[in-house]
């Protein structure tokens, strides 16, 4: 019998610009974040998608990712006085990841990479699933010479990653010298574009910001090109984020999950006097967070998933948030929030509760693999 319910909920769904050129490629398609979008293609799978960004080049259409732009008079330091990294460190033409946290609890509303144009011009580009409440937000503090625009459906984005990314790109004349989080403008076959020296693989790697209606254009142009890329679906880049410790929101960073939690104090400007969650977040970091995010290893053939619980022994000690298999290292891998009492070294033994069974696992520090963004 159809599932009216569910045929309805897809209906709702929002497709890439190319999802066309997914269909014929033979992907397997999934929801997120709102969006219908590949998760694998036929003739590839997870392991070769996975394999060709460790070793050669891989592109990903994530123009499910948002984008806000934020103009006028004082936006980059309006922008500053809510998210929590310092644009201050940064100049003009460079990006910076950082998070937009809730004022009153510390917790993490979403990640974000901001790219800093001008004192009047910054464009972030938020989860898919959050960049509405990020809008609402903005939009809820910001001041009248300040225009918060969602421009959610006005671009697609495809990530160029590998070690022979630059190779490719530099065989189709784009922009590939500039440095980690920096970006330059650029035109191919007349599309006008934005080349962004960032990724979410921890692979060398460029995300191209294309109008989407131009995002056919682009996406031609890459796979007549050699080196020959491999088209890459969200199943592959979530084993690679993972190889790599790198957080996703809703697992390993929430509304429940802080970045004194999470580890990415690194990305808050401490010394700011104001960012949204400012005094919580300095109160947690004083006393201490209850629960940090480790890793872990499997020691056997065991694969965790988010949800699992941990064990010390008889006690229960954690949570899973992130849990794959990692095609680089053929073993179990997982990030996962562990109570800070009693303090557990790196090395110690736990327990992983997999369906009934208790499996071991080694606390470890990621990444759990060691590629290079440069």
């Amino acid at each position: 019998m159809t599932d009216v319910t569910t045929d309805a909920a897809a209906t709702r769904l929002r497709r890439s610009p190319l999802a066309e050129r997914h269909t014929a490629l033979g992907a397997k398609f999934a929801p997120f974040g709102g969006w219908e979008m590949p998760l694998e293609y036929a003739g590839g799978g997870v392991l070769r998608e996975h394999t060709a960004v460790r070793t050669d080049v891989g592109v990903f259409d994530v123009s499910h990712l948002g984008k806000v732009r934020v103009t006028g008079p004082g936006a980059a330091e309006f922008v500053n006085a809510c998210l929590s990294n310092d644009l201050g460190r940064i100049g003009p033409g460079r990006a910076q990841y950082t998070l937009c946290c809730d004022d009153a609890t510390g917790g993490v509303v979403d990640d974000i990479i901001a790219y800093l144009y001008a004192d009047d011009h910054v464009f972030l580009i938020p989860n898919a699933a959050n960049t509405a409440e990020v809008v609402r937000r903005l939009r809820a503090a910001a001041p009248p010479q300040v225009t918060i625009t969602d421009e959610h459906e006005a671009y697609a984005v495809l990530a160029v990653q590998g070690p022979r990314s630059t190779e490719l790109l530099d065989a189709l004349g784009l922009p590939t010298a500039h440095e980690y989080m920096s970006f330059s403008p650029a035109t191919l076959d007349g599309v006008e574009l934005t080349v962004c020296r960032t990724g979410y693989t921890g692979e060398r790697g460029y995300e191209l910001v294309v109008p989407a209606g131009d995002a056919v254009v682009v996406w031609d142009a890459l796979f007549a090109a050699e080196p020959a890329p491999r088209a890459c679906g969200l199943a592959a880049r979530d084993t690679l984020r993972t190889e790599m410790g790198y957080p996703l929101h809703g697992q390993d960073l929430s509304l429940e999950i802080t970045p004194v939690q999470a580890r990415s104090g690194w990305a808050v400007g401490w010394d700011k006097p104001a960012f949204w969650g400012r005094d919580a977040l300095l109160a947690e970091k004083a006393a201490g967070p209850a629960r940090t995010l480790r890793g872990l290893v499997a020691v056997d053939r065991a694969i965790p998933r988010p949800g699992m619980a941990i064990f010390h022994g008889d006690t229960r000690v954690g949570t899973v948030t992130s849990g794959t298999f990692s095609p680089t290292n053929k073993r179990g891998i997982a990030l996962a929030l562990v109570d800070t009492a009693p303090a557990l070294p790196d090395g110690t033994e736990l327990q992983v509760d997999i369906r009934g069974r208790r499996l071991p696992m080694l606390l470890t520090r990621p990444p759990f693999t060691h590629p290079s963004v440069k």
